[in-house]
This record gives structure tokens, sequence and C-alpha cells, in this order.
């Protein structure tokens, strides 16, 4: 069988063609992820105290602590464990923590015990 130079040329085309593979490149698409947001609240927490690293109060079930521009943030677990490994020392905080008379969050003033009372009695 004879093969003309014209069909040996496009054969060696196609050969090197498939030979050398096809390559495609795709550049992803740019994903934006937001950062984490900090939960801020307005207000002062009912009470707070200083635990030797700064100040953590509590502000009805929420424990906060006073973050950068003096705004008071829900602690995240490594802040809370290191303040009830603080607590853990110091039982009576409760008892000498700042009390605070304006209105928190909640738009609420703490209530107000009388002296002397414990409320864990």
């Amino acid at each position: 069988m004879k093969m003309n130079h014209s069909s040996i040329v496009s054969l060696v085309v196609v050969a090197a063609a498939l030979g050398g593979g096809c390559t495609l490149s795709f550049a992803p698409a740019p994903v934006y992820v937001p950062p984490p947001q900090a939960e801020v609240t307005v207000g002062m927490p009912d009470s707070y105290v200083w635990d030797g690293v700064e100040f953590v109060g509590l502000m009805g079930p929420d424990y906060m602590y006073l973050g950068p521009g003096g705004v008071w943030l829900v602690c995240d677990p490594v802040r809370l464990g290191r303040f009830h490994g603080w607590e853990g020392g110091h039982p009576d905080w409760r008892r000498t923590a700042v009390r605070n008379a304006g209105a928190n969050r909640r738009g609420k003033a703490p209530a107000r015990r009388a002296e002397g009372h414990d409320e864990r009695r």
C-alpha cells in the first residue's frame, strides 16, 4: 500500500496533537469569606470584676469581657475557661464585684438586693 506525502504529513500532525496532549488551565473564582463578627453589646454588665488579666462580668446569663474601645463582648470559650479557673480560687467574687446601677443591654437596671443578703442561701 502506497501513501502519498500529504497523508503521511496529516498522520504525523494528528499523532503529534494526540501525543502532546491538550492542556487547559482554569483560574479558580475568587471566594470572599467574611471575617467572623464579634457580638457587640450596648451597655454594661450587671456586675464585673478584674480577674488579673481583664474585666469580666455577667449580663444576665452571659459572661462578658471588656474589649478594645471599652466595648463589652461575649466571652469566647478560651476566655471563659480562664475566668472559671480564676473563679475557682475566688469563690466570693460576686460579693466583691462592681455593681452597675444603670441600664444594661436588656434596658433594665440590675435588681438591687438588701445589704447582707446572699443569693446562695
